[in-house]
């Protein structure tokens, strides 16, 4: 197994299962990017690209590099492939050097569970779980703490099929109560 990115190697995929697994990745990329994890963002691109270089060994003349879009000489392709390259890598170093989002120009959240909560109260007391992670990420909720919210005696939040419901415990804290 490729421990960079985990799964099946590509090359060892059928037809049907690399197309198959190559659509997923390019579907799920926006999710990745906005929602995932750093970590979960560097494996998915590591995947995502060693699907790609397969898909391109096995059908050169499917993609633009054997379309008639890229260079027929071989020095022409391999400088075509560094500059291809050099901006993937460009783009990838930008993501890496964005600020940090607690950094001091985002005032710091006193209480993030608290904020968190009252995120739910605002919209009917109910997100769906993609807004419910996005939001307490947004007021700087530690993953931990908000386990914990799941997890109090009695549950503070609560799931929902595809929603996070605050319960009557969390409006209780809300109003004061803890």
């Amino acid at each position: 197994m490729n421990e960079a990115t985990q799964g099946v190697p590509a090359s060892e995929l059928s037809d049907e299962e690399l197309e198959k697994q190559g659509k997923s990745a390019h579907e799920t990329r926006n999710w990745v990017f906005l929602h995932g994890s750093a970590e979960q963002f560097a494996h998915h691109t590591a995947r995502m690209l060693e699907l790609e270089r397969e898909y391109l060994r096995r059908y050169p003349k499917r993609t633009w590099q054997g379309s008639g879009g890229a260079p027929t000489d071989l020095a022409q392709t391999a400088a075509s492939w560094r500059e291809t390259v050099r901006g993937v890598i460009a783009q990838l170093e930008a993501l890496v050097e964005l600020p940090d989002p607690q950094s001091a120009d985002a005032p710091g959240v006193v209480d993030p569970a608290g904020a968190f909560l009252q995120r739910l109260a605002d919209n009917g007391g109910r997100l769906n779980k993609l807004e419910a992670h996005q939001a307490a990420r947004e007021v700087g909720l530690d993953p931990a703490v908000r386990a914990d919210l799941y997890r109090a005696d009695p549950p503070l939040v609560a799931t929902e099929g595809t929603d996070r419901v605050l319960t009557d415990a969390g409006r209780a804290r809300l109003a004061g109560g803890k």
